[in-house]
């Protein structure tokens, strides 16, 4: 999963980012409107969490540019006003979720993953194919019954593998959803973390490689 998060308290927004990163997904981070209105137009997030009182445009106008670019991306709204007014007009922009501040991270991050859970297309909560079970939810991976101890950017790669059912997935495909803005795309980085991912997946090996192509999962 990729998630943008945009607030002007940058301690927070590290902090977030930070937790949400352990939990293997792929996270940017800005601290204005206008910064949140840049990223949003260069790259596709499943979700994204946005101040609704950032400087420069507000959380609310990148909010409508989200949904007037129908790009599927999630919004989640973050505000210290809890009143139930403040809330209807949230969800009047076309917000999906609303979080008043201050928030438990656990909470923060179920409703980020419900919220990726209504992408499309629709993603389960756990992903299960070969005697592979991904629990997105419980951060929790095994095969065949046997924990499989995998680091973050491989649970992550793991997941948009299973998600493809089969279908190849190219390295630049990986980049873009399991890593963030941040990585290079000349690095070696998804080969060495497919093959670390192999190795810990075991035999029969289940990761294919296709020739110019990509990976795949597959019997």
């Amino acid at each position: 999963m990729r998630v943008l998060v945009a607030d002007d308290e940058r301690l927070l927004a590290d902090t977030v980012a930070e937790g949400l990163r352990r939990l293997s997904m792929a996270v940017d981070v800005c601290y204005d409107g206008d910064g949140a209105l840049e990223r949003v137009g260069v790259n596709r997030y499943d979700v994204a969490v946005l101040d609704r009182d950032m400087p420069g445009h507000s959380g609310d106008e990148v909010c409508r540019q989200i949904t007037r670019s129908d790009a599927g991306t999630r919004v989640l709204l973050l505000t210290a006003a809890a009143g139930i007014r403040d809330r209807v007009e949230g969800l009047d922009l076309g917000a999906d979720d609303y979080l008043t501040k201050p928030f438990a991270f656990a909470e923060l991050v179920a409703r980020i993953q419900a919220l990726g859970r209504r992408s499309t297309p629709a993603v389960p909560p756990v992903l299960e194919q070969h005697g592979v079970v991904l629990d997105v939810a419980r951060h929790a991976a095994s095969r065949d019954g046997r924990p499989l101890h995998l680091s973050p950017k491989e649970f992550a790669v793991l997941h948009v593998l299973l998600r493809a059912a089969g279908q190849v997935v190219s390295a630049e495909e990986l980049l873009e959803q399991a890593w963030d803005e941040h990585a290079d795309p000349f690095t070696n980085s998804v080969r060495v973390t497919v093959m670390t991912l192999r190795r810990k997946l075991g035999e029969p090996g289940i990761i294919h490689t296709v020739p110019r192509t990509g990976y795949r999962i597959g019997g």
